[in-house]
């Protein structure tokens, strides 16, 4: 069985996964601290009420996808790559923002959910309330980017896509239980710099992918409505993309080995246009250079790993 398609996934829900596991381990380590364990309860609602919303979203997606699909008629196959590019662009911003505010907010992280929490603990009556809102709105969060990565990526099917999400899940739940039940040293600045890395390169591939659904799209329309073909240069196979600048299908095939783990994790593409280039490095150039710029050595979350 090939997982490659699963690979993109464990990596994404690996970052954003932890992400909601530090703010979990600090919310239960401030509990522990006021001696509150009794509102851990609040804290597994929390988690369970964002898993179950962040899988009703992803179902709903899919039935919003296939319902417009269907209603396309001879149009379907055009309507289809709309939707994928538009849902490429919405990850890609979605992606790129939690990217970069991730990697800012990271110095305040921690004094910022204990400052929720210390609150929450004095007003006492809307404690459980306030714990439940603040894990849940967090767990929300990083499902949804996944849900939404998942979509826009991988229209076809959803099983390998999906295992691979529940992998990064269980992973990242594995690291917070040796991080903070264990107390085993994580350098989480490292960690978080590398799965940084990491989602550049994939919503990168993303920029590839989304390009390519809408030049698709229009290739569709100039076939189905003649009145729009010269849409298309009659010279060029890409009627977006401009001049082809690549072709590694005779060594590189997408479709094989190493090919097609690298288009599963990073978009890469055996044939690119000169749309695609220019975009994939304006993205790499812009949003790259941001996120290593608001690397901070000093992130306080490695006071996390001292806890």
């Amino acid at each position: 069985m090939d997982f490659t398609a699963a690979l993109p996934t464990f990596v994404v829900t690996l970052r954003e996964g932890f992400e909601a596991t530090l703010v979990v381990g600090i919310v239960c380590a401030c509990l522990k601290k006021a001696e509150q364990t009794q509102l851990y309860r609040w804290v597994y609602l929390g988690i369970s009420g964002g898993i179950v919303a962040s899988i009703l979203i992803g179902l709903l997606l899919a039935g919003t996808i296939s319902g417009l699909e269907n209603a396309g008629g001879v149009y379907a196959p055009v309507v289809k790559q709309l939707l994928a590019g538009i849902f490429g662009l919405v990850a890609i911003a979605m992606l790129s923002w939690m990217l970069l505010w991730m990697t800012q907010q990271a110095k305040s992280i921690k004094s910022e959910v204990e400052g929720t929490i210390s609150q929450a603990l004095t007003a006492d009556t809307n404690a459980g309330k306030a714990i439940f809102l603040l894990i849940f709105i967090a767990v929300l969060r990083e499902g949804f980017e996944t849900v939404l990565f998942i979509v826009a990526k991988f229209q076809q099917t959803w099983t390998l896509p999906a295992l691979g999400a529940v992998s990064g899940l269980i992973a990242a739940v594995i690291l917070g239980i040796l991080l903070f039940g264990l107390g085993v040293r994580i350098n989480i600045r490292l960690f978080f710099q590398t799965m940084g890395v990491f989602l550049l390169l994939i919503v990168g591939g993303l920029v590839l992918g989304a390009l390519y659904h809408f030049d698709s799209a229009l290739a569709l329309i100039a076939q189905l409505l003649p009145q729009y073909a010269n849409w298309c240069l009659a010279d060029s196979v890409s009627c977006l993309l401009g001049s082809q600048v690549w072709d590694a299908s005779a060594f590189l095939p997408d479709r094989e080995f190493p090919g097609i783990l690298l288009k599963s994790l990073f978009g890469y593409r055996q044939t690119l246009y000169l749309g695609q280039v220019i975009a994939y490095l304006l993205f790499l150039v812009t949003i790259g250079t941001a996120y290593f710029q608001s690397l901070n050595p000093a992130s306080t979350l490695q006071k996390v790993e001292s806890k």
